[in-house]
C-alpha cells in the first residue's frame, strides 16, 4: 500500500513536472490516441472529435471561443521579414495579438527571389522548413487557450514561392500548352511540396481574364478565353486540393481590366457591362468553384460600377456563396480593404471600411500590415454595436471550416518533416518542369522550315540581344528561388558542344536610359549603343544563322508593370534591323509576359518562336526546339494586336466589333486603320502537318439538356511526330440577344507519330450552349448551332451543325 502511494505521488510529480516545463508541457497532456485536447480542459470535446461531422464540430467550436479568439481569426500574420520579425516563437509573442490565434500566416520563412531580407536558414533543407513550421503551430497549439491551429498559406502561380521548390513557367506559358493533363499534374506537385514543407493553403490558380494585352499580369493569366481559362484553372485546383491542400483562386473579380489597363496606382474602374462580366470575367469562377470546389477565393482590390468588390455583398455573398456554392473561406488582395476607403472613397474612415467588408462576406483581411491593424477596429465595432456576434460567427465558422476539413484539427503538424526532403523537387518533378516548358512553346513562323535547325549543316552560330545571356526572367516574386538556371546562350552553346561553333554579342540592353518616354519621343543612339550595335553585327556577318533572344525581362511586365506600347523596347528593334541587313538568316526568340506588336520582324524575318517567360530549363529548352529534339505543339492562348490602337482585340468576340471597312458606299469608304491581329488566338505551328476528317454530330436534333456527342478523325501527314491542339468552337446561329461569333467549347492537345490517324470525341453540355437572355437568365435557347472543328479559331477544318428544339 504504502508502495503504492509513493508511485501515485510520484507521477503526480512528474506531471505536474510536465504541465510547468515550457514548449513540452503538453506533449503527455492535450495528445491522446485519436483526438487532440486542444482546448486543454481534459475533456474530449465535439470539436476534437474527429467522428464529428464538421458542421458540428464548428458550431462546438463557436460556442467556447470568446471575442478575442474569433476576432484573431478574421486576420492573416505575414510571416517573416514581411509583418512577423522572428523566424521562430519567443516570449514576445505572448503578449502580441495572436497570443489568442490567428487565422493564417502566410510565406513564412519561404525566401523570396531578390528579396535578401526574406533570406533565411529555415527554407533549406525542406525538412529544415517543415520542422520550423511545426514549432511555429505548435506554439499555437500548445500555448493559445484554444490551440486553434494556422493555416499556412503560400503563393504558388510560377510554382511553390519557396526556396528551391520546383519551378513553373509563368502561368501564360503554361495555358499555352492546352494540357489539361499536364496542369494537373503540375497541381499535384504544387499541392504535394506545400504540404510536405508545411503549407497548407496555396494562393494559386489566377484565373483572370486577359484581354487588354497592355496590362502587365497578362503573363499571369492563362490566357484570354473563358472556357480555356476555366478548363485550366479547373485542373489546377483538382491537382493542388488532391494532395489535401487548399486552392485560393485569384483575382475575385473583374481585376484584369483596370480602365486602358492602368496598373500601379490605378487599379481600378473597369469599363465592363454586366453581361460580358458575367460571360467573360466571372464564368472561369463560376465553373472552377462548381466543379473543383476550392476552398479559398482572394477578393480583388478594384471596384466594379462604382462598388469595390471586397465590399459588395453582392460579389462575396450573393454572387460566391449563394450562386457559386462556395464553401471556403475569402482572403483579401493587399490593401483591398484600405482602399475602400483609402482609394474608393466609399467610407469615411478605415474603420467603416472594415465594417462594409466583414458584412460584405470578407472572411480574413490578408495584407502587408499588422494583424492588430484589422483586430483592434474589429473589436471596437463589435464593441459599439456596429458588427453582430451573429456575423463575426458567421465569417469565423468559415475559417474554421476549412481548418477542420484540411484535417488540421485532427493532425496539426507536418507528419513526418523528414520526409520533404525526399518529396520536393524531385528528378520527377524536375522532369515535369521541363515538359511544361517544352510543350510551352509556340513556334510563329518558319518560312521555307527554317527550322528546326540541322546542327550537322550550321556551321558558326550567333547567339545575339539583351536576353540571350539572361536568366533573371526565370525567376518570379510569386514562384521559387535559388535554383539554377540556364540562359539560351548557353543552353545552346551546351547543346552544339563538339558539333558548331557558338558566339555571343548582348548588341543591346533590354531598355534605353529614356524609355518608356523613348517611346513616344525617339532619341538618336547613343555611341554605346551604337557600338553595341556593331560589336554584334561584326560576329553576326562571320556566322552561318543569327539566333536573336529579345523581349521583355521581370522589370519590364508584371504586377503594377502596364505598358504604353506592345513593341520592342528600347534599342531591340534597331538591333533586329540591323541584323536582318546582314542578309544572314535571323531566328527571333521571343522573350515576353503579353502580346507583342512585331509586325515588322514577322514580314522580314524567316523564323519566330515564342518561348514567354520560361523557368530555370529555359536554355536548353530553346535550344532542344530550334534544333528539332522538340516540336514545338503550343497555341496562342492570347491574341496579338498588330498595334495598341486596336485594343480591344481578343476572343471570343462580338458579330461585328472587329470587322473591317466598307470599300464603298453611301455614307463614306475608305481604308483609316490596319485591321486583323497579327497571329490570331489558339494559332500555332508545328514541324510537322496535321489533317482532320470525318466530323460526325449526333444527335442533330434535341432537346435543350440533351449532351451533343461528337467525334472526327486527326492525322499526322508529315514526317515528325508532333502535338496538335483540336479546338472545338460553337456558334449560336440566331439568339434573343447578342452572343459571341463564337467561342471556344473544347480542346485537347493529341499526339501524333507520323502517318498516325486518332479518333477524337467530344461532348458539348447544356452550360456549354447556354446564354444570359435578356432577364440575365442562363438559358439554352431552341435553334441552331454551328460546330467548328480547327487548328486555331481562325484555321477552321471541319464544320457541321445541330439544333435545339422548342420544347
Amino acid at each position: 500500500m504504502q508502495y503504492r502511494i509513493r508511485i501515485q505521488l510520484t507521477t503526480v510529480l512528474l506531471l505536474c513536472f510536465v504541465l510547468f516545463s515550457g514548449m513540452k508541457k503538453s506533449d503527455k497532456v492535450i495528445y491522446h490516441k485519436g483526438w487532440i485536447d486542444f482546448n486543454k480542459n481534459g475533456v474530449k470535446d465535439i470539436f476534437e472529435d474527429p467522428t464529428q461531422n464538421v458542421d458540428s464540430r464548428v458550431k462546438n467550436l463557436l460556442s467556447l471561443m470568446n471575442l478575442e479568439e474569433k476576432t484573431c481569426q478574421m486576420a492573416t500574420l505575414y510571416g517573416y521579414a514581411r509583418v512577423l520579425k522572428d523566424e521562430l516563437p519567443t516570449e514576445e509573442w505572448k503578449n502580441c495579438v495572436w497570443k489568442d490565434g490567428i487565422a493564417n500566416i502566410d510565406e513564412h520563412l519561404n525566401t523570396i527571389h531578390n528579396r535578401e531580407k526574406t533570406y533565411t536558414q529555415y527554407s533549406f533543407p525542406y525538412s529544415k522548413h517543415a520542422e520550423a513550421i511545426n514549432t511555429v503551430q505548435k506554439w499555437f497549439v500548445e500555448e493559445t487557450r484554444m490551440g486553434i491551429p494556422v493555416d499556412f498559406t503560400n503563393e504558388g502561380v510560377h510554382g511553390l514561392c519557396h526556396k528551391k521548390a520546383t519551378p513553373l513557367p509563368a502561368p501564360i506559358g503554361i495555358g499555352s500548352t492546352w494540357n489539361k493533363d499536364l496542369v494537373y499534374q503540375a497541381g499535384e506537385m504544387l499541392g504535394r511540396e506545400a504540404k510536405a514543407l508545411g503549407y497548407t493553403n496555396v494562393y494559386a490558380p489566377i484565373l483572370d481574364v486577359a484581354t487588354d494585352q497592355r496590362w502587365g499580369r497578362v503573363l499571369e493569366c492563362y490566357g484570354e478565353s473563358p472556357f480555356h481559362i476555366a478548363e485550366m484553372g479547373k485542373q489546377m485546383t483538382l491537382g493542388i486540393q488532391s494532395q489535401g491542400v487548399a486552392s485560393t483562386l485569384k483575382h475575385f473579380a473583374v481585376y484584369s481590366i483596370p480602365k486602358g489597363a492602368r496598373d500601379g496606382d490605378a487599379r481600378a474602374d473597369p469599363h465592363v457591362a454586366p453581361r460580358e462580366m458575367h460571360q467573360l470575367y466571372l464564368y472561369p469562377f463560376r465553373r472552377v468553384i462548381q466543379e473543383a470546389k476550392p476552398l479559398g477565393v482572394m477578393s480583388s482590390y478594384n471596384d466594379y460600377d462604382g462598388v469595390p468588390i471586397t465590399a459588395s455583398h453582392y460579389f462575396l455573398t450573393e454572387l460566391l456563396r449563394e450562386q457559386y456554392a462556395f464553401e471556403g473561406y475569402i482572403v483579401s488582395d493587399s490593401e483591398a480593404v484600405e482602399y475602400v476607403s483609402d482609394k474608393h472613397h466609399v467610407a469615411e474612415d478605415y474603420k467603416e471600411a472594415v465594417r462594409q467588408v466583414v458584412e460584405a462576406g470578407l472572411n480574413v483581411r490578408t495584407t502587408f500590415r499588422t494583424a492588430e491593424s484589422y483586430i483592434e477596429p474589429l473589436r471596437e465595432l463589435i464593441a459599439e454595436g456596429k458588427l453582430s456576434m451573429k456575423t463575426i460567427d458567421a465569417r469565423v465558422g468559415e475559417v474554421l471550416s476549412v481548418k477542420f476539413r484540411l484535417g488540421l484539427f485532427d493532425q496539426p503538424y507536418v507528419e513526418n518533416p523528414a520526409e520533404a526532403d525526399k518529396l520536393v523537387h524531385t528528378k520527377k518533378d524536375e522532369a515535369l518542369s521541363k515538359q511544361i516548358n517544352l510543350e510551352s512553346m509556340v513556334l510563329l513562323k518558319n518560312e521555307n522550315n527554317l527550322l528546326p535547325l540541322n546542327i550537322s549543316k550550321v556551321g558558326k552560330i550567333l547567339v545575339t540581344g539583351p536576353l540571350a545571356d539572361e536568366v533573371s526572367f526565370t525567376y518570379s516574386r510569386y514562384g521559387p528561388a535559388n535554383n539554377p538556371s540556364i540562359s539560351v546562350y548557353q543552353g545552346i552553346k551546351k547543346y552544339a558542344a563538339g558539333k558548331a561553333q557558338v558566339d555571343y554579342a548582348k548588341g543591346c540592353d533590354i531598355v534605353d536610359p529614356n524609355w518608356p518616354g523613348s517611346e513616344i519621343i525617339p532619341e538618336p543612339l547613343s555611341l554605346d549603343e551604337r557600338d553595341g550595335i556593331a560589336a554584334a553585327l561584326e560576329k553576326a556577318k562571320q556566322s552561318d544563322v543569327i539566333i536573336a533572344v529579345v523581349g521583355e525581362d521581370e522589370k519590364r511586365v508584371g504586377e503594377t508593370k502596364s505598358r504604353t506600347s506592345l513593341g520592342l523596347p528600347g534599342r531591340q528593334f534597331q538591333l533586329i534591323q540591323a541584323l536582318y541587313a546582314t542578309g544572314k538568316p535571323v531566328v527571333l526568340v521571343l522573350i515576353n509576359g503579353q502580346p507583342l506588336s512585331i509586325n515588322w520582324e514577322n514580314r522580314f524575318l524567316p523564323a519566330i518562336l515564342e518561348a514567354w517567360f520560361p523557368s530555370t530549363s529555359a536554355g536548353d529548352v530553346i535550344a532542344e526546339t530550334l534544333f528539332g529534339d522538340n516540336n514545338p505543339g503550343g497555341k496562342l492562348s492570347v491574341t496579338f494586336p498588330k498595334t495598341v490602337g486596336q485594343i480591344p482585340l481578343n476572343f471570343p468576340f462580338k458579330p461585328g466589333s472587329q470587322a473591317g471597312q466598307p470599300g464603298e458606299g453611301p455614307n463614306g469608304y475608305g481604308n483609316t486603320r490596319v485591321l486583323g491581329p497579327l497571329y490570331p488566338f489558339g494559332y500555332g505551328l508545328s514541324y510537322t502537318t496535321f489533317a482532320y476528317s470525318n466530323l460526325k454530330v449526333n444527335p442533330k436534333q434535341a432537346n435543350s439538356q440533351a449532351e451533343i456527342q461528337l467525334s472526327f478523325e486527326l492525322s499526322n501527314t508529315g514526317t515528325r511526330e508532333g502535338d496538335e491542339v483540336v479546338q472545338l468552337y460553337l456558334k449560336d446561329e440566331v439568339s434573343s440577344v447578342t452572343t459571341y461569333e463564337s467561342q471556344l467549347r473544347g480542346f485537347e492537345r493529341v499526339h501524333l507519330l507520323p502517318g498516325e490517324t486518332k479518333t477524337l470525341h467530344f461532348t458539348l453540355y447544356p452550360d456549354d450552349l447556354a446564354l444570359l437572355d435578356k432577364n440575365m437568365n442562363w438559358t439554352v435557347e431552341p435553334g441552331k448551332f454551328k460546330i467548328m472543328i480547327g487548328s486555331s479559331s481562325v484555321d477552321i477544318r471541319l464544320t457541321e451543325a445541330f439544333e435545339i428544339k422548342a420544347n
